[in-house]
């Protein structure tokens, strides 16, 4: 992976203090110990302006279990402002970064070049960040399609984006996808292999099994559950083409659920059947390895019963 080193231009000094947990104990309990003469309510204002950091994830819960060898960082500085919206939830924020869980129904960024007042992820986090200073920005690193949930990263800063983009085969190393699929999957994994093409006029995916001058797109998947109806599938990208998991499933013969425009003629869960599970990579600047995860949606099980 490049591990171009980059440092922010305007970033404000901030005092960081950080502690080694040796034993089990409660973030509260911890921080009375570790910082003298501190009272809980000093501490509690600590937490809600979210200046406590467990294993670098901002913390605001008091009672937090920590274990030997967790590390608590204190700043001196506020953290920024906690993000309350129905459609996305923070998973992960520094300097740098947003790792954020998108519910279906909700677009990554607008197609939409002249409609600038509709709602997305990159516009709602846009006036999150806003919010801790007017000069903060958003950056789109990669998408999720409207009706796709999942994990998804965004960039506060140029350069970021730039490492995030120009090296995104080498720093991403795990993305891991659900799907529900129709029809009983014959074999219990097995990896795609096809060259896409795009229909400019219609804007659909087209697939082949031979090399037609298109992008290559491999996708490896497993069987999680199934019955005579439907699949649920672990899928993991080896390419990260536009719409190759929902073209994949619909090669095999077992499209994604709710997936009219790639050959789905049932709606068992009322949205698409696909989540992004999974998304692990090196972050950009201290090159350690970081993993975020968001549970499948429960509506995925609702046809096993």
């Amino acid at each position: 992976m490049n591990k171009t080193k980059y440092t922010p231009k305007s970033a404000s000094k901030k005092k960081e203090t950080k502690f080694k947990v040796t034993e089990e104990v409660d973030l509260m309990t911890f921080l009375l110990a570790k910082l003298g003469g501190m009272s809980r309510n000093s501490i509690k204002s600590l937490l809600a302006h979210r200046q406590v950091m467990v294993n670098d994830r901002i913390s605001t819960q008091f009672n937090l279990p920590l274990k030997p060898n967790d590390s608590v960082t204190v700043s001196s500085s506020r953290g920024n402002i906690e993000l309350s919206h129905p459609k996305l939830r923070i998973l992960f924020e520094d300097d740098y970064l947003i790792v954020v869980e998108k519910k279906e129904g909700l677009l990554t960024v607008s197609t939409n070049a002249g409609k600038t007042d509709e709602t997305t992820a990159f516009s709602i986090l846009k006036t999150h960040v806003k919010k801790s200073s007017p000069q903060n920005r958003i950056y789109v690193v990669h998408r999720l399609d409207r009706e796709t949930s999942g994990v998804i990263m965004f960039a506060k800063n140029r350069e970021v984006q730039l490492i995030l983009q120009e090296n995104w085969h080498r720093i991403i190393t795990r993305r891991i996808y659900v799907a529900l699929v129709e029809g009983k999957v014959e074999k219990e994994q097995d990896t795609i292999v096809t060259w896409l093409t795009e229909n400019k006029k219609s804007l659909k995916i087209h697939s082949s099994f031979t090399d037609n001058g298109g992008q290559e797109a491999v996708t490896h998947y497993k069987t999680l559950k199934s019955n005579s109806n439907y699949s649920l599938l672990e899928i993991e990208l080896e390419t990260g083409r536009k719409n190759q998991i929902r073209v994949h499933m619909q090669d095999i013969g077992h499209p994604i659920v709710g997936d009219k425009k790639y050959g789905s003629i049932s709606t068992p869960i009322s949205r698409l059947g696909l989540h992004a599970k999974v998304l692990a990579f090196y972050h950009p600047i201290s090159t350690e390895i970081i993993s975020f995860e968001a549970p499948v949606p429960k509506s995925f099980m609702t046809v096993f019963r």
